[in-house]
């Protein structure tokens, strides 16, 4: 969007708020010490937060499933009861059962195929982040191109946090995303948005510990209560997250995002 000849910075639906800049110092509450689950890492170098896209794991699988078998099932009922002889209906029929499988096969598939975990490296002396991103796409669902993890790595600076409200009956009432843009320093375009954190008060915490490390390093942070969790370790992972891909950095990226520039 643009206003008098200059680029706006562009909201998604839902936009409500952001959280505190880049640059400011954080108010540190008591709580966030015991956020679970805690960072995964951190040293002097850079700092390792956990990511998920999925709320509950196997979920989507189970209903997908059992959806599709129904879908299937009150198909063929219909076909051989009612539809056989009319072949108008039973193209209509067919279009619509493709229709449908083809909106509920995306959801199977990410849930079987998303990493366990999509981690955020915070590197405080290069002052950039690293995200493990998996994309995907729910239209081209076969595409190699469009499904996988492709890591990105953006400027520190360039980063806002972003709380999203929506208000979805039946689903809990009010729902509250925390998103990461990337803006174009320049032109105050976003060129990125990524998924942070599922609720506030994680995006606040995470928020929070992440300019705490970026701004005053490893010292800053508290003592967290609950321990580092290595989610490429099964133990302790539902049957789900172990199926699930394990976190694998492409060697150039994870060298880089682990490493100071004279590294």
């Amino acid at each position: 969007m643009k206003r008098d000849g200059k680029v706006l910075w562009e909201r998604a639906l839902g936009w409500s708020y952001d959280l505190p800049k880049v640059g400011e110092v954080p108010k540190w509450r008591i709580g966030w010490a015991s956020v679970k689950p805690a960072p995964n890492y951190f040293d002097d170098v850079f700092l390792e937060l956990p990511r998920s896209s999925s709320i509950l794991r196997g979920l989507t699988f189970l209903i997908g499933v059992a959806g599709l078998l129904l879908l299937l099932g009150i198909t063929l009922y219909m076909y051989w009861s009612f539809l056989r002889d009319d072949w108008l209906m039973s193209l209509s029929l067919a279009i619509i059962t493709a229709a449908l499988l083809w909106s509920l096969i995306p959801y199977i598939k990410l849930d079987l195929v998303a990493p366990r975990d999509e981690p955020i490296r915070f590197n405080r002396l290069r002052q950039k982040i690293y995200i493990y991103e998996f994309r995907y796409d729910r239209i081209f669902i076969f595409s190699r191109k469009r499904w996988g993890v492709k890591p990105v790595a953006y400027n520190w600076d360039d980063v806002t946090a972003e709380v999203y409200r929506v208000y979805a009956p039946g689903h809990g009432g009010l729902i509250e995303n925390v998103m990461l843009s990337v803006r174009n320093p320049e032109t105050n375009e976003v060129i990125d948005r990524v998924f942070f954190t599922h609720d506030l008060y994680h995006g606040e915490a995470y928020w929070a510990i992440a300019r705490l490390f970026m701004q005053q390093g490893p010292e800053a942070l508290p003592k967290f209560v609950h321990p580092p969790r290595d989610w490429n370790d099964d133990d302790g992972l539902s049957h789900m997250h172990c199926l699930a891909p394990k976190v694998h950095w492409p060697e150039d990226i994870d060298r880089e995002s682990r490493t100071a520039p004279s590294e």
